[in-house]
């Protein structure tokens, strides 16, 4: 391991802890993500290596695998930069786990993804092969709280509805976040499943700025409705005001 010191000394830049290790210099997609809240419980690793593809290993942290529940908002542009504000801007909750590939890739492999505009749930679906349903969609906020709420309209089932509050708290400082917090949060890989095989995509963006934040309330079935169990005890969460990201072109291992 080269040490900060060592790599300092010989001119090399360091890279702070939860820095995308890569660039997306022509990206196919530009978003931000913004109001977004993790919420992450550990869970058996077998558990969630049933429901993975063939060439995904679900990637542990203490001997656990984490699934976490993601709402957030999305504002969506091409990848010049271009966009269209009634169409671009929407509410998004994601229901994911962290995976290693056959290469030794790590990055996040979704279960699902419930979107408020139907339009970019077909394009990514289409586009991405990722699992998205068009769903009925609100974010709403008062001072530190802010509440999600989403009830999913297709494809089902219907019983899949989610609602979250939560309080914000303080900014965390950079030297407070461990490694669990990066090995959460920093990803800058998502896979899917095209026919047989598994691809990717690079998503890069600036080190998350993270804030601690507590649950008033959670109501979730979109973990159960992906084929996981109902999580149990409270979960580990993060809030983060939200980032720029540049989103790359599908690719298959090997290439």
């Amino acid at each position: 391991m080269v040490h900060a010191e060592d790599a300092a000394a010989k001119g090399k830049a360091v890279m702070p802890p939860g820095s995308c290790p890569f660039t997306v210099p022509r990206p196919i997609m530009r978003q931000r993500w913004e109001r977004l809240t993790f919420l992450h419980w550990s869970f058996d690793p077998a558990q969630v290596q049933w429901l993975l593809p063939a060439g995904l290993q679900a990637e542990t942290f203490d001997g656990a695998a984490w699934v976490g529940l993601v709402p957030f908002f999305m504002r969506v542009s091409t990848g010049g930069g271009r966009r269209a504000r009634w169409v671009s801007d929407f509410c998004e909750t994601n229901v994911r786990t962290y995976v290693r590939d056959e290469e030794g890739r790590s990055g996040i492999w979704f279960f699902s993804l419930d979107a408020a505009r139907l339009g970019a749930v077909a394009v990514a679906r289409t586009t991405y092969r990722l699992p998205y349903f068009w769903s009925s969609m609100r974010l709403s906020g008062r001072g530190r709280e802010i509440c999600y709420a989403c009830i999913r309209r297709w494809p089902g089932p219907r019983q899949a509805t989610s609602q979250v509050r939560i309080r914000i708290g303080d900014p965390f400082p950079a030297d407070e976040l461990g490694e669990r917090d990066h090995f959460l949060t920093a990803r800058w890989i998502l896979f899917s499943v095209s026919g047989a095989r598994y691809r990717f995509a690079r998503a890069c963006h600036q080190p998350w700025p993270l804030h601690r934040a507590e649950t008033l309330a959670v109501d979730d079935r979109l973990i159960a409705a992906a084929g996981l169990p109902q999580p149990q005890g409270p979960p580990l969460v993060h809030y983060s005001p939200g980032v720029d990201v540049r989103i790359g072109r599908p690719e298959r291992p090997g290439r």
